[in-house]
């Protein structure tokens, strides 16, 4: 077996070099699945762990809150060859591995703050098994500091051992936006990578760089962590000029769409949408950095503004809709397609009609007859959809974009009414099968 401390590329150029290796994924949430996929498929031995029993036991049947159904069929065949296991011994599966894929994120509590108490308890459990020469990676994106201060100080800590000297400790972060590139992480993602101290990069970049062809190494952590947060600011401030632009175009009659395929920024990051969650915690990982350093971030702190009102227009638009066919929000059943995963933007806007009255199904084929604090989720489509007033399209996953329109208008109620906040439909098109249209960037004209 290599040492992991000094790994060259030729001592894990074929899969039988790399089948010696084991590699540890502490987190099984989307970019834990992307990590533990994308470096059992590279042909290592991959251990997920969760404290989530829950989680744990969906994805040894090969479920992810992915939405392609290719993908989970490829992690099934990796369960069943055992070149991919999954359990909740944290300790045991880190204990066993020479590297160590943290992919635990921080989160943002209520009152918008950074809140890291998963990632160092995960941290604490992972230093608890942690021996010497072992390589640990973290996977999450990390506010300013992060990985040098508390990250590297809980390990060092909890195993009594030196980042650096006695197991390397390494930055290569997987931004929200790069989830969606699931389906081909080998070719198409772009990671940064940088190392604490002065040792240990080349073998940690050769140790990615089989599973992800394209990183980037950064001579230190703390500029790897601002690249990767103002990439998501960059972004961010996009969705919400994209957003701002939209809302002008309702309001104008001009369809916002037709103007993205005519200008000069016709790519995703200029879509609107009312789905904020891919930059918001990234973004307040840059915004709490500014306020820790006394500086004031005014565009992205807007641009955050923004996004998150969105929400409330979504909310009007569906509100408008209804009243343009004589119904009411209060007390119109209305069918919600998209993410419903905890703290999500769906959540945010069905709590939002509940409180004004309305009855809402929610549908996401990722979710299935999922638990919620305000329902549950529906586990068919067509239970989601029968005899609701209106249909929302929170989120653009494909299956929505390939809808039947005309099954759908025999299954809701007349008039009915869809509201596309993820530019799913054409207008035209929804409205020529007797729907009320209305679109997040459609004018009404």
């Amino acid at each position: 077996m290599p040492n992991v401390l000094t790994l060259k590329a030729d001592e894990i150029d074929t899969n039988e070099k790399r089948s010696k290796l084991l590699v540890s994924v502490v987190g099984c949430g989307r970019k834990g699945i992307l990590y533990a996929y994308a470096f059992a498929q590279a042909g290592f031995k991959v251990t997920c762990s969760d404290a989530d029993p829950s989680v744990v036991k969906k994805l040894a049947k090969g479920k992810t809150p992915f939405r392609q159904p290719e993908i989970e069929g490829k992690i099934k065949t990796l369960i069943n060859t055992e070149q991919l296991n999954v359990t909740s011994d944290l300790k045991k599966a880190v204990s066993r591995s020479d590297v160590v894929i943290v992919a635990v994120p921080a989160k943002v509590d209520e009152k918008k703050k950074i809140d890291y108490s998963e990632v160092l308890s995960a941290l604490k459990q992972v230093g608890g098994a942690l021996h010497s020469g072992m390589m640990v990676i973290y996977g999450e994106v990390a506010g300013l500091g992060f990985t040098e201060g508390a990250m590297k100080e809980t390990l060092e800590n909890t195993s009594g051992l030196k980042a650096g000297q006695d197991f390397s400790l390494a930055y290569v972060p997987i931004r929200n936006s790069q989830v969606k590139l699931f389906a081909e992480p080998v070719s198409v993602l772009e990671l940064k990578l940088a190392v604490v101290g002065k040792t240990g990069l080349d073998a940690v970049l050769n140790m990615v760089k089989t599973a992800v062809k394209d990183v980037k190494p950064i001579g230190d952590v703390k500029t790897a962590e601002i690249t990767t947060l103002f990439a998501a600011a960059r972004q961010d401030t996009n969705m919400a000029l994209a957003s701002e632009l939209a809302v002008f175009c309702e309001n104008a009659n001009i369809d916002y769409f037709k103007i993205l395929k005519l200008s000069e920024f016709n790519d995703p990051s200029f879509w609107p949408t009312a789905n904020d969650e891919e930059n918001r915690n990234e973004a307040y990982l840059l915004l709490e950095g500014a306020e820790n350093l006394n500086v004031k971030l005014r565009l992205p702190n807007l641009a955050r503004q923004i996004s998150e009102e969105m929400v409330k227009h979504a909310v009007n638009l569906t509100q408008e809709a209804l009243r343009s066919c004589n119904k009411t929000l209060r007390r119109a059943k209305i069918a919600v397609l998209g993410s419903v995963n905890p703290n999500t933007t769906a959540i945010a806007f069905v709590r939002s009609l509940l409180m004004k009255g309305a009855k809402t199904n929610l549908y996401d084929p990722a979710s299935k007859g999922d638990a919620l604090d305000l329902g549950d989720v529906k586990s068919s489509f067509n239970e989601a959809v029968e005899g609701v007033d209106c249909v929302v399209i929170l989120t653009g996953e494909e299956q929505f974009k390939h809808l039947n329109l005309k099954k759908l208008k025999a299954m809701t109620k007349t008039p009915s009414v869809i509201v596309d906040l993820a530019g799913a439909f054409e207008p035209g098109a929804v409205e020529a099968e007797g729907f009320i249209y209305r679109g997040l960037g459609r004018g009404t004209g």
